[in-house]
């Protein structure tokens, strides 16, 4: 198989987190295969808060509400192995992964 190429946008930088999680630990995706990026431009943690970004339970530092939300972030995974490209896809799938498409 040549190379493949799934790129997802993800609402939040927690979900695109995860995904990497999940990839590495479980799917045993090398990391140095994995590339997070802002869909567009601009710095971004997202479209909506997630994870850090809200606010926490007691005790907790004063809420933020500074989290840069400049649209989706990008997560991209070079894959070799047919079997694994099904592995990222159900990956982008669980975290709810936006605009999934092979380049």
């Amino acid at each position: 198989m040549m190379g493949t190429t799934l790129n997802a946008n993800f609402a939040t930088r927690r979900e695109a987190e995860m995904t990497v999680e999940r990839l590495v630990q479980e799917h045993k995706i090398e990391r140095t295969d994995i590339f997070i990026a802002t869909a567009g431009s601009e710095n971004t943690a997202g479209e909506e808060q997630a994870g850090s970004d809200t606010e926490a339970g007691e005790p907790s530092p004063e809420k933020r509400d500074d989290a840069p939300l400049n649209g989706a972030v990008t997560v991209s995974v070079e894959i070799d192995d047919a079997a694994k490209v099904a592995k990222v896809r159900e990956a982008f799938g669980e975290f709810e992964a936006d605009d999934v498409r092979e380049v």
